[in-house]
């Protein structure tokens, strides 16, 4: 396991973490996770990503119970704020919900404070302002280390960094983005003038674009897969074009890759994600320890993918 620095700045990640969307109160009790955390650790990962809207809270309960058994210098865990609630100020990134979400986060958690704080989408009802000096002082109060950002455009990241200068807040560190062999665009090209300039790092998520990439969609969803169970997932899927003919088609074409090298088209799109020196770490989402051990096989496959081979994979899935 490569532990890697959080773009220019100290803090080091492996270069796979555990994430929590999706299972941890949903398909996994505290005894299944706790399997998956101590799986992970047990491999080299350190890093472990929750959200206050992960399972309405009880996904950060659940973490925080298992938590408590880890030396806490030894990991590294984050939470995101944004969606708390249904009243009218659990939502968004007001200094009011940006602190009472890090509260009753930390309070779940059982920590006494975050290392990554995110604000985990862009708030357009709130100023800027607003929300980097909360942060600001939210990383000041002790309650989390570094903040970030996910799913925030480049130009919102350029205003934050102007404004984080203009009044000597401390600026985000990281951008929590989707990236994939299907999703590339905003990475590796619309954040690369704000990875240069400022140097912020990246822990992505849905690396196999919800299992799009894995292959087991190509003949319809099957029953007992996590489409089929989330049906919400698999309405965004189908409304985003990401289930197509022509996206099967191409994953098809990534799989005779794949078997040519021994591997599988999931493994190989987990390795595909590792071999971007801008990504700080590639977050998983596992339902086992078996599929959790089956992901951590791009650990040994990232290095066997020669220069032909990556050109390959990049003529099927054009940027």
């Amino acid at each position: 396991m490569e532990y890697r620095n959080v773009g220019k700045w100290g803090l080091k990640i492996s270069e796979f973490s555990l994430g929590s969307w999706l299972t941890f109160g949903s398909e996994l009790d505290i005894s299944e996770a706790r399997k998956c955390m101590k799986a992970a650790y047990d491999s080299g990962i350190n890093f472990f990503d929750n959200a206050e809207a992960y399972a309405a809270g009880l996904s950060e309960s659940i973490m925080g119970m298992i938590l408590k058994e880890f030396k806490r210098e030894s990991i590294v865990v984050s939470t995101k704020i944004f969606w708390g609630g249904n009243g009218p100020n659990d939502i968004g990134l007001s200094r009011k919900h940006l602190f009472e979400g890090a509260w009753n986060s930390l309070k779940r958690l059982q920590l006494d404070y975050v290392d990554l704080i995110y604000c985990h989408r862009p708030d357009p009802n709130t100023p800027l302002e607003e929300t980097a000096m909360a942060m600001n002082d939210i990383v000041r109060s002790g309650m989390a280390l570094y903040w970030g950002t996910s799913e925030w455009n480049a130009e919102s990241l350029e205003k934050t960094f102007n404004i984080c200068s203009e009044y000597r807040l401390v600026p985000p560190v990281v951008e929590q983005p989707q990236y994939s062999l299907l999703f590339r665009e905003r990475v590796e090209r619309e954040y690369v003038p704000i990875i240069d300039r400022y140097g912020i790092g990246l822990t992505t998520w849905s690396p196999l674009a919800s299992g799009v990439l894995t292959g087991k969609y190509n003949e319809g969803i099957p029953d007992g897969s996590r489409l089929a169970r989330h049906t919400g997932l698999k309405k965004h899927l189908e409304e985003s074009g990401l289930i197509s003919e022509s996206n099967i088609s191409r994953v098809k074409k990534l799989q005779k890759i794949a078997k040519d090298l021994g591997t599988t088209s999931a493994t190989l799109s987990l390795a595909w994600c590792l071999k971007n020196d801008s990504v700080s770490s590639v977050i998983l989402g596992v339902s086992s320890v078996e599929q959790l051990t089956e992901n951590l096989k791009a650990l040994n496959l990232k290095e066997r993918i020669t220069d032909d081979v990556f050109d390959a994979i990049n003529r099927i899935f054009p940027l």
